[in-house]
């Protein structure tokens, strides 16, 4: 329930008030994007926190640059079938992995 909301605000966010930011993001993906990812694959708490990291980093102390969210995933019991896929996990690290977002995914 709190994550909807949270993903509600974020898309109107989106839709609505970065208009005003001339495309000034340090990061790809962007911010919004970047805490959507998190709070569609991470439980809200560690989303929350891995937000407000993000948010605290775009500033000119960073460099900036691409910074796609990690998430920790056993993927070994998966059964697999054909599927729409949404996002790319790509591993990083034991039980780590990047999301990359899959731009062709349909609902």
């Amino acid at each position: 329930m709190i994550k909807k909301i949270i993903l509600s605000l974020l898309a109107f966010y989106q839709k609505f008030i970065t208009i005003l930011s001339f495309g000034s993001c340090r990061f790809y993906p962007t911010c919004s994007h970047y805490s959507i990812q998190q709070f569609e694959t991470n439980g809200l708490f560690k989303a929350i926190y891995f937000t407000i990291i993000r948010i605290l980093k775009c500033n000119q102390l960073f460099v900036g640059g691409i910074d796609y969210p990690k998430v920790k995933k056993d993927l070994r019991n998966i059964k697999y079938k054909k599927i729409n896929v949404k996002y790319w996990n790509v591993p990083v690290g034991k039980n780590q992995y990047l999301i990359i977002k899959n731009w062709n995914f349909k609902k």
